[in-house]
């Protein structure tokens, strides 16, 4: 059933593309400015050639604990789409304060995504990191879909076919996720890296989940490492007999190191969370990060 699907999306996707060739090839180029590199990637393979794709962060940078650059609004003003993550990640609203003051539309990916929360002192917060559900990463790629679609209605159905194509691909990462983490002994299936970054991907995939940093890497209210959160996480290491734990790309490592020496285990590597690799690295797409990652924890924890 799916690789039929897959057929007639692409049989679509090539006759919309071959319409008007060349009378289009020197036409002014929409712009979408995005947050994260993430929907950065999702943005690009939704639109192909017929926009512009920027994106504010570059592979490395927290969204979190990012400050704006005057270069950034210029980013804003110069699009004709702004899309962000949303519930915070970008910290403290930078990217909708950037849109608002610009009056630009915003696409807002977390839309029809049922959020985790999670309690962090006292106060609920709800988990931004839902792109790293691959079934969540699918709403992603809709929600921008429909936003493209708005801005340039006479190449909807272009854009709809890409999208499918692409959330099909996320079908299939999806069902490679499973089998490869199932080489995983269920007893060893407990994840933790510096912050909450992965309760989506822990819940889709049956993984109990731990950081000593909260939901945030940032300032906000319920983020933060506290001597309580990093004994919690020292504690669930010895009595899960967890063989590694994992730092973040996007995060400086020491943190993460200490608490592996204290509790006597390996730090396995360092996951794609917040951002995606670099240019030229397997992780350089949000496919490629999903599949990293997926290595590096079967590694350290089978």
């Amino acid at each position: 059933m799916l690789r039929r699907d897959l057929l007639v999306v692409l049989f679509v996707l090539m006759m919309v593309s071959n319409v008007a060739v060349g009378q289009e090839s020197e036409a002014k180029k929409f712009i979408a400015t995005c947050s994260t590199t993430q929907v950065a990637d999702f943005t690009r393979e939704i639109v192909g050639d017929r926009w512009e794709v920027r994106c504010i962060l570059v592979p490395g940078q927290d969204p979190h604990t990012y400050e704006t650059k005057p270069g950034d609004t210029k980013m804003v003003a110069e699009a004709d789409l702004i899309v962000r993550n949303g519930w915070h990640l970008e910290g403290h609203e930078w990217m909708m304060n950037l849109a608002k003051d610009a009056n630009k539309p915003v696409v807002t990916c977390v839309d029809g995504v049922k959020s985790l929360i999670l309690e962090e002192g006292g106060v609920e917060v709800q988990d931004p990191h839902a792109w790293l559900s691959p079934i969540n990463a699918a709403i992603y790629v809709r929600n921008i879909v429909k936003g493209v679609s708005q801005i340039d209605p006479k190449h909807r159905i272009e854009y709809e076919a890409r999208g499918e194509l692409y959330v099909a691909q996320l079908r299939t990462l999806h069902l490679w996720v499973q089998r490869e983490l199932n080489k995983i002994p269920r007893s060893q299936r407990v994840l933790i890296s510096h912050h909450d970054a992965f309760s989506y991907f822990c819940t889709l995939y049956g993984f109990a989940a731990a950081s000593p940093g909260g939901w945030s890497t940032g300032d906000e209210i319920g983020a933060g490492i506290t001597a309580e959160r990093r004994q919690k996480v020292v504690d669930s290491i010895r009595s899960y007999n967890v063989k590694a734990i994992f730092v973040e790309t996007t995060v400086n490592p020491k943190l993460v190191r200490q608490i592996a020496a204290d509790a006597g285990v390996k730090v396995a590597g360092s996951l794609y969370a917040d951002s995606m690799g670099g240019p030229g690295t397997a992780a350089e797409s949000y496919l490629g990060m999903m599949r990293e990652n997926v290595i590096l924890i079967v590694n350290g924890l089978k």
